[in-house]
């Protein structure tokens, strides 16, 4: 996996458009890196099918059929729902090297991804996201 990070974003907003449109929590985590709290999140057990969005911008980010149970604390899965869905980045903060995830079309912060742990998916790989990154869409 090697990271990248795109260009300017397609959703481009002001610090202040974004705090007007988001929550507190949604803030600290979509526009500063923030991590909610593991086995809090309103998606971490849900198996309802559907389409995860960006909770930012709207942009589809993650399909229903690629999440899977990792007992992590916050929803996985094993792959985007397309190439241009997110962006990857290093990430060397908590004394760690990391790779965060980010949302394709605004650049907001979704989770971090990692590979090599074992899980019994078809890419080897884990996206870890926060919940309140994220807005479900139940298929019709």
């Amino acid at each position: 996996m090697k990271p990248v990070v795109g260009a300017t974003p397609r959703v481009v907003k002001s610090e202040q458009e974004w705090r007007a449109q988001l929550s507190p929590d949604e803030y600290a985590v979509l526009r500063q890196a923030g991590t909610e709290r593991p086995f809090t999140g309103e998606y971490t057990d849900t198996k309802t099918t559907g389409v995860y969005e960006c909770r930012a911008c709207g942009a589809e980010l993650f399909r229903s059929d690629t999440k899977f149970e990792s007992h992590c604390g916050w929803p996985s899965f094993f792959d985007p729902a397309d190439s241009d869905a997110v962006l990857l980045r290093e990430d060397r903060t908590m004394g760690m090297k990391r790779i965060e995830v980010l949302c394709g079309s605004c650049h907001s912060h979704l989770g971090h991804v990692f590979e090599g742990e074992g899980y019994a998916t078809p890419t080897d790989q884990r996206y870890c996201i926060n919940s309140i990154s994220l807005k479900l869409v139940p298929q019709q």
